[in-house]
Order: structure tokens, then C-alpha cells, then sequence
């Protein structure tokens, strides 16, 4: 897993930070957690470079926290912070929306359209297990179409975030979610950016009516 040359350190170090992100946003990292680049190398059969580099990704996208004689610690999201993070979405992502409207690709529309049929059937089936994994890439690929690299990654690094304070909240309402990318959908493939903004707007704000601000999930985890 670890290149001997910088090149393998670099995609060595990507992929040790897709694990050690997901670690964290599964809860396997509480908030607080010392992170020590010793541990982590073990845990995930690495030298300590990748995990080093890794570390100061985590910490620029919020994750992670290094302080001073006490190393690197998993971060713990303040109650103001977490509620940032749905009014940022609420901006960013019905953007995102319009400008995939403008700029979507066929090959955009057919992984958007698959994923609506499987949501859908799996919302139905009561297969609520599968809708997660489902959502997140249908709003990477939504993201992806607008166009935009730097407000793609964005909008992936604010899902991640989100997830790791909120957890997932779909389930109460994965008819409707799905309906919604369904209308989302429909808009991005007529070229209609009004709409597609604005029913990517109603989306979030739906989605964000279901989810308590003032409870995000690391910190009742934290507390019990």
C-alpha cells in the first residue's frame, strides 16, 4: 500500500485518508480520539509518510485537530459548526444543481437516471440499507455534472461532513427523497437551471427539517 517512490507515497496517502475519513465519520474514531501516526500505520499496514500526509489532509478538511505536545485528535464539531454545515449545503448544493443543468454530459444522465430507478425500487423494497451508499453517489454525480471541480469537492467534503455529525436520516422519508432526486433529475436533463436550483433547494431544506442541529450525533456519542 505504501510506494517506495513519491508517487506511490501520494496515492498511498489518498487512500490511507479515505480510510482514516471514513473511520472517523463511522464512529470508529470518536471525537477526541488521539490519532498517533504510530497506530495508524499499524492499523493500516502503512509506513508512517502516508499516514503524516494524510493526517494534514484531514486536518485543512475539519476532521482531524493538532495541537501543540498533545499530537493529532479527531475533531469535536461545536453545536454552531454543525448547523454551518446544513446552511452551507443549502447554498452550495441547489448551485451545484443549476449549473449541472447547464452542463451535464449524456454519460451524467444515465448514471443520474440509474440511480433514481434503483433508489426508488429500494425505497419501495424497504431496502433501507442500500439508500445511503445510493444517495451519496447520486449527489457526487450531480456534483460531478456541474461542471465545476472545486464546487464538486466541496460538495463531497461537505457530504462527508455531514454524515459524520448527523449520521444518516434518510429512512423516515426515502420515498420522497428519491421522488425529489427524481424532479432533480428531470430538470438537470432539460436544461432548466431555475427549477433544477430550485427543487434542489426544497431537497436540502427537506432533508435538513429532519435532522436536529442541536443534537448532532458525535456529540450526544461524546456525552453518553
Amino acid at each position: 500500500m505504501s510506494g517506495a517512490d513519491g508517487s506511490g507515497r501520494r496515492i498511498s496517502a489518498q487512500v490511507v485518508c479515505t480510510a482514516i475519513r471514513d473511520d472517523i465519520v463511522g464512529g470508529f474514531f470518536p471525537p477526541g480520539a488521539r490519532l498517533t501516526e504510530e497506530l495508524l500505520a499499524q492499523r493500516y499496514g502503512v509506513s508512517r509518510v502516508p499516514v503524516r500526509e494524510a493526517l494534514r489532509t484531514l486536518e485543512s478538511e475539519g476532521f482531524v485537530r493538532t495541537r501543540r505536545h498533545a499530537g493529532a485528535s479527531v475533531a469535536e464539531p461545536t453545536e454552531r459548526e454543525a448547523a454551518d454545515l446544513l446552511e452551507i449545503r443549502g447554498l452550495l448544493e441547489p448551485l451545484g444543481a443549476a449549473r449541472a443543468a447547464q452542463r451535464r454530459t449524456e454519460a451524467h444522465l444515465k448514471v443520474l437516471r440509474g440511480l433514481v430507478r434503483l433508489g426508488q425500487e429500494r425505497a419501495v423494497q424497504g431496502q433501507f440499507s442500500d439508500l445511503p451508499s445510493l444517495s451519496g453517489w447520486f449527489h457526487e454525480t450531480l456534483a460531478q455534472a456541474s461542471g465545476s471541480p472545486t464546487l464538486a469537492a466541496l460538495l463531497t467534503q461537505l457530504r462527508h461532513k455531514i454524515a459524520w455529525v448527523y449520521g444518516d436520516a434518510s429512512a423516515g422519508r426515502a420515498a420522497e427523497s428519491w421522488d425529489e432526486h427524481a424532479a432533480i433529475t428531470d430538470a438537470v436533463a432539460r436544461g432548466d437551471a431555475e427549477r433544477a436550483r430550485r427543487l434542489a433547494a426544497v431537497h436540502v431544506e427537506r432533508a435538513t427539517a429532519v435532522r436536529n442541529p442541536k443534537h448532532p450525533v458525535n456529540a450526544v456519542r461524546r456525552r453518553a
